[in-house]
């Protein structure tokens, strides 16, 4: 996982690929949290080449992220094939958040920057 992050347009790009073990995520959210403590804070997550979570990694119903983070959230735009998308959606809790989250199909990066603003 790789992440990089544009003070410019408070900006979070997270390039997700092959298996995601809890270990990664923690430290995926280890990393970005200062940045999205400072407020308006929008993610684009790129999946490619994406072949599941890792079931036996570690505990997933860990929610502590999000209940420190969500108030600092602007938006979150996910890209990805088709086919990953309900699950996605069910991952990150879509309907559940404070703030918006919007999946948009591979090839479709350019659509949800704008989306993102």
């Amino acid at each position: 996982m790789t992440i990089k992050w544009s003070n410019e347009d408070n900006l979070i790009v997270i390039h997700v690929s092959g298996i995601l073990t809890k270990p990664d995520l923690d430290n995926c959210q280890s990393e970005i949290e200062p940045i999205v403590q400072k407020g308006q804070a929008k993610l684009l997550v790129l999946v490619t080449d994406f072949e599941g979570w890792d079931d036996n990694s570690g505990d997933w119903t860990d929610l502590s992220f999000g209940e420190r983070n969500d108030q600092y959230m602007d938006k979150m735009a996910i890209v990805g094939e088709e086919k990953w998308q309900l699950l996605t959606e069910m991952f990150t809790l879509k309907v559940l958040r404070e703030f918006p989250i919007e999946y948009f199909k591979s090839g479709q990066e350019e659509f949800a920057r704008e989306w993102l603003g």
